[in-house]
């Protein structure tokens, strides 16, 4: 069966005025980094597809509200966090969310490709926005001229007095200058960048809202049943392995750590980062075979197979979920030793995550719901607004400066590159170690003219306690107690 959409209608004009808003405000708005400005040009971007999901007669279902909400969220991160990280992956899960709103999909197909289809829809949105605006051509001079003829009296009117008003009062132009966008003609080309690029998202996304691309339809072989024997026989001899490694780790949990590195010949600190790695790895292949299992499962014998399906599979994930308990409590240990950094908020956000995945899908076998490749996307969208709203530099300073107050070990070196998110957490260290930490983040605060749009509630917040507590000039590095750990990273 096709995946190609319905024929779509013509699209709206509410559809193209918001489309060219957006563009207009991407253009004038993003070119300086990303803050309340990404949310402001996203607003036209959602109306144009909502006008154009209307026309074509689409309802709202609960899951595009879902999709929709999260998109939203994670667009807020932008705004909220000035660490680049978190920034980038809440924007490609915004536009994975929202363009599974405007796909709706529900199979592991369709859901994956609906993630990413919004990119597929831009060049026939471009197409179906050019067809539309030469077929309402006609009624240019009598409903669009108007309106372009105000909006130029509106600019002339705005460009001659405030010139003059900013020519009068030095403490005005300083006003404008905050406020309004810089178009020098060397920032031209990268304006018009952003314009056409907002205006290629804007119709795309008219255009999948109005005909999406039927992902669903995609159909692949399921794969071949296996007997009982040759299908649960390697499954029972890997959920015995994961038992005898569970085994293992009780033991060393309830006192057994001296024996064990006494036999290993590692350290309390490498054993614990050792393993982790590991783990992860563990946690990921078994996702892995247990769709593989999925697609050649025993389905014929009745109500027996079943059992069997859910006994076995059931077992491995109660195993795995354990598994994953071990890994989590190693990057514990491995912390509390050498302190916390990115990367290993980053893995440890993930580790949690793969646990979830492996929580719903015992939920959905225990229910044969359906609903389960789009809980799974859900789950994503929820776990990357948490990682971004959490603040990981900033949870990586008070990690540190905690464990700085207790140990005396604190890796300055490590905690300078951190963004203006651990300004906060850095502030509770004492005197010269405070300065010497935040020395390279103030200046380049300092060397920063953002505007207001663009400027993250992280960065605000930041500039705010260096304005009331400035860092000791000088070089403060140099009577800092600094202690190297990044071989360890």
């Amino acid at each position: 069966m096709t995946v190609r959409p319905d024929t779509a209608a013509a699209v709206p004009a509410a559809s193209l005025w918001c489309a060219l808003a957006a563009a207009i405000l991407g253009g004038l708005l993003l070119t300086e980094g990303l803050g309340l400005n990404l949310l402001v040009v996203a607003a036209p971007v959602v109306l144009a597809a909502a006008f154009a999901a209307r026309d074509a007669g689409r309802r709202v279902r609960p899951w595009t509200l879902v999709w929709s909400a999260g998109g939203a969220a994670l667009l807020a991160v932008p705004f909220l966090r000035d660490a680049g990280w978190p920034t980038f992956l809440a924007l490609m899960a915004a536009v994975g969310a929202g363009s599974l709103a405007l796909h709706g999909s529900r199979t592991w197909r369709g859901a994956f490709l609906g993630s990413v289809g919004v990119f597929g829809a831009v060049p026939p949105g471009l197409r179906w926005a050019w067809h539309g605006v030469r077929e309402q051509a006609g009624d240019v001079r009598d409903r669009w001229w108007p309106v372009v003829r105000g909006v130029l009296a509106a600019v002339l009117l705005l460009t001659v007095f405030g010139a003059l008003f900013a020519g009068a009062d030095a403490a005005f132009a300083d006003l404008l200058a905050d406020i309004l966008p810089d178009l020098s003609l060397e920032s031209l080309p990268l304006h018009a960048l952003f314009f056409a690029l907002v205006l290629a998202a804007a119709v795309g996304a008219a255009r999948a809202a109005a005909a999406p691309l039927k992902w669903d339809r995609l159909e692949g072989s399921r794969g071949a049943p296996r007997g009982r024997l040759e299908w649960a026989l390697p499954l029972l001899v890997l959920n015995g392995l994961f038992a005898a490694f569970i085994s293992v780790q009780l033991a060393v949990l309830f006192g057994g750590y001296d024996k064990v590195l006494e036999h290993t010949g590692l350290t309390y600190a490498e054993y614990a980062r050792q393993g982790f790695w590991q783990l992860l790895v563990v946690t990921l292949l078994t996702l892995l075979v247990i769709a593989l299992a999925l697609r050649w499962a025993p389905r014929h014998g009745g109500r027996g197979d079943l059992v069997l399906v859910r006994s076995v599979l059931g077992a491995l994930c109660v195993l795995t979920l354990v598994v994953v308990a071990s890994a989590l409590r190693r990057m514990d240990l491995y912390v509390d030793a050498y302190g916390l950094t990115r990367l290993r908020v980053s893995v440890t956000a993930m580790e949690l995550w793969l646990g979830a995945v492996i929580v719903l899908i015992m939920a959905a076998g225990a229910t044969r719901a359906h609903w389960l490749p789009r809980a799974v996307g859900a789950s994503a969208v929820a776990a990357v607004l948490a990682f971004g709203l959490v603040s990981p530099d900033g949870l990586v300073a008070e990690q540190n400066v905690r464990r700085y107050a207790t140990t005396g070990k604190l890796d300055v070196v490590y905690l300078r590159q951190l963004s203006a998110d651990a300004v906060p957490g850095l502030d509770a260290l004492p005197e010269p170690e405070r300065s010497c930490a935040l020395r390279d983040i103030a200046e380049e605060l300092a060397a920063q003219d953002t505007p207001w749009y663009a400027t993250s509630f992280g960065e605000f917040r930041a500039r705010r306690l260096l304005d009331e507590r400035p860092v000791s000039p000088g070089d403060p590095c140099d009577n800092a107690r600094v202690i190297s750990l990044t071989e360890y990273y």
